[in-house]
C-alpha cells in the first residue's frame, strides 16, 4: 500500500527540514500541494513511488480547511496516511521569524498585519489539521539534530498500518512534551542524583540501573505502567490511532526517568511489533 506523510504545521516550525529528511530516506516529496489535488494524488503517482511525503502550506489552505477532513478520509481509503503537525511557540515563532528576517506568508497575503498576527491568525487558520492530525511535534525547544532524531524515531521508523508506541523520559524542569497522550510522574521515587558517585552518569548507566533496581518501589511502578499500558493497548488499537506516547517524567530527566523509560520499551518490544524509546534531555547531559 501506498505509505503517505502529510506534513504541516505553522510556517517556522521546521517543515522544510522535515521534507528534506522524508526526501533523504527516499520519500517523493511534494512541497506546497494544493489541497484540491489531494484527492487526484494516489491515482497519478500509482506505480511510479511507493512513499510519498506533502507539505501543506498556509498560503493555499485557507479556502479549502473545511473539506481536508472529508478528503484525507478518502485518502486513508487507498494509502496508509500519517498526518504529521509541526508546530512551536508563538514567542520561538517570533524569534525565529527576527533572527532569520524573513517575511511571514500571511504577512505578504494581508497588507498591514504584523508578525505576531500573522503568526497568531496561521493557528487559527490551521486548526483543523492540528485536530485531526495523527502526531503532533513541538519544536520550539529542538534543534535541527534533534528534529532529525523526532522525524527518524517516529516517522521513518513505523511500520506501515501498525500502531507505533512510543515511550519519551523527560525532565519536568524543562516542561511535559506537549505530544504526550499519557504522563507519569516519577519524582517521588528514590533519585540517584543525591548519590555523588552517581550523579554524573544517567539511567542509562548500569550504576545507575543497579541503584533503582535495588529499591522495590522502582520494580512496582515500572509493573503499574505496564499493566496499564498492557490493558489499554487493544482498545487504542481498535480506534485506529497511528501513535501513542507514553511520557516518564523526573526531575531534569537523567536518572529514574530514563531507567524507567528503557524498562517500558524493552518490556513491550516483546510484546508489539513496533516500540521506540526517545530521552528528549540525553543531549543536556
Amino acid at each position: 500500500m501506498l505509505q503517505l506523510v502529510i506534513l504541516s504545521g505553522r510556517s517556522g516550525s521546521g517543515k522544510s527540514t522535515a521534507l528534506d529528511q522524508l526526501e533523504d530516506a527516499g520519500f517523493y516529496c511534494v512541497d506546497n500541494i494544493p489541497i484540491q489535488l489531494l484527492p487526484f494524488l494516489p491515482d497519478a503517482l500509482k506505480g511510479k513511488y511507493t512513499r510519498i511525503a506533502l507539505n501543506l502550506d498556509i498560503r493555499n489552505f485557507s479556502d479549502w480547511q473545511n473539506d481536508l477532513a472529508q478528503i484525507i478520509e478518502q485518502l486513508k481509503a487507498v494509502a496508509d496516511v500519517v498526518v504529521v503537525y509541526m508546530d512551536s511557540s508563538n514567542q520561538t515563532l517570533l524569534k525565529r521569524y527576527s533572527e532569520t528576517r524573513r517575511v511571514h506568508p500571511l504577512s505578504l497575503m494581508t497588507a498591514g498585519l504584523s508578525l505576531e498576527e500573522a503568526i497568531l491568525e496561521e493557528d487559527h487558520l490551521l486548526r483543523p489539521i492540528r485536530e485531526i492530525s495523527d502526531l503532533y511535534i513541538d519544536t520550539s525547544e529542538s534543534s535541527i539534530h534533534d528534529l532529525n532524531k523526532l522525524i527518524t524515531n517516529k516517522v521513518l521508523n513505523k511500520k506501515a498500518g501498525q500502531l507505533k508506541l512510543v515511550f519519551q523520559s523527560f525532565g519536568f524542569k524543562y516542561g511535559i512534551p506537549s505530544d504526550a497522550d499519557y504522563v507519569f510522574d516519577v519524582r517521588f521515587l528514590p533519585n540517584p542524583h543525591w548519590d555523588e558517585s552517581l550523579r554524573p552518569l544517567t539511567g542509562l548507566d548500569k550504576p545507575v540501573q543497579e541503584f533503582l533496581k535495588g529499591h522495590k518501589e522502582v520494580g512496582q511502578v515500572i509493573n503499574q505502567i505496564s499493566d496499564n499500558i498492557e490493558s489499554w493497548l487493544p482498545y487504542l488499537e481498535q480506534n485506529n490511532r497511528s501513535y501513542v506516547t507514553v511520557a516518564i517524567g523526573c526531575t531534569g530527566g537523567k536518572h529514574r526517568s530514563v531507567y524507567i523509560t528503557e524498562m517500558l520499551g524493552f518490556h513491550f518490544a516483546k510484546l508489539h511489533s513496533d516500540v521506540a524509546i526517545i530521552h528528549r534531555e540525553q543531549a543536556k547531559h
